[in-house]
């Protein structure tokens, strides 16, 4: 009975797998998201983004920052666009309805949610520094949405909640004991999110470093930018206690750092098609 359980579970498994993927443009990952659809994350985010704005001190409009964080983001949404256009990824973007707001918070934060709802806080002026610094915030948030990574997690998150209630009853039937079922819950859900959800977490933010480094070219920002701006991060993160690598849904500083400077050579190639126009 056990091998027959297995054995169904496995099958399940890759049936989901192959029906649910799909690829993140520019680094041709494979990416897990077919059990939630790219019209119920926009709803979700509409709903969230307009609850959070309702609820928070938005910079106007009129403001230098705020006209910045604007003028920064309608540069990279263009060169992102054009691209996807010209590339076939035209319905990654399909009812995306951008905005790019400022609003009055001290975390050294910004986000940009499913459908191009784009927020800054105040907090992170400081690090950004300058235009070129906010590009490279602008251009790895925005990649987070155009590599479909709410979307991604949304679905893992599904997928393991349904193995770990499968595998949990098949412990049950197999050792007929209501006990030993719940533990395997359990332990098979703090093992999805050791061995799987958080390391993706981490693949997500280097695919996004990666993404946001030839977005801010392809809109004419040097991303040489991007690793003095991730090391300011970095002393700014000093301060404060940082969880273990393990459990940290966010690379370490020095292998981010590492990362974008190995990269660094082919977006150096868009920002010169973009400065040699």
């Amino acid at each position: 009975m056990r091998t027959i359980f297995k054995s169904s579970i496995t099958a399940l498994g890759l049936v989901i797998i192959i029906w649910a993927c799909q690829r993140v443009p520019l680094t041709n990952r494979k990416q897990f998201v077919g059990l939630v659809s790219n019209e119920q994350m926009m709803t979700m985010s509409f709903t969230e983004y307009k609850g959070f704005m309702d609820t928070s001190k938005v910079v106007s409009q009129n403001n230098r920052d705020a006209e910045m964080i604007a003028r920064v983001g309608g540069r990279i949404k263009t060169a992102v666009e054009n691209y996807l256009i010209q590339n076939n990824y035209s319905q990654v973007i399909d009812g995306y309805q951008w905005e790019f707001k400022l609003v009055q918070n001290k975390e050294l934060n910004a986000w940009c949610m499913p459908g191009g709802k784009v927020c800054f806080y105040t907090g992170i002026l400081p690090i950004c520094k300058d235009e070129a610094g906010v590009a490279v915030v602008m251009g790895h948030e925005i990649a987070h949405a155009i590599a479909s990574h709410g979307r991604e997690r949304m679905s893992q998150a599904l997928a393991a909640q349904g193995i770990t209630q499968i595998g949990a009853v098949g412990a049950g039937v197999a050792t007929g004991n209501q006990q030993v079922m719940e533990i395997a819950g359990q332990v098979l859900g703090v093992g999805s999110q050791l061995g799987y959800v958080l390391p993706n977490s981490r693949r997500q933010e280097s695919e996004a470093d990666k993404l946001g480094l030839i977005f801010m070219a392809m809109a004419g920002y040097n991303p040489s930018n991007a690793v003095d701006f991730w090391k300011r991060m970095a002393e700014a993160g000093a301060k404060s206690q940082k969880p273990p690598k393990m459990l940290s849904t966010h690379p370490a500083d020095e292998t981010r750092i590492a990362d974008l400077e190995k990269q660094m050579p082919q977006a150096q190639k868009y920002y010169k098609a973009y400065t040699s126009r």
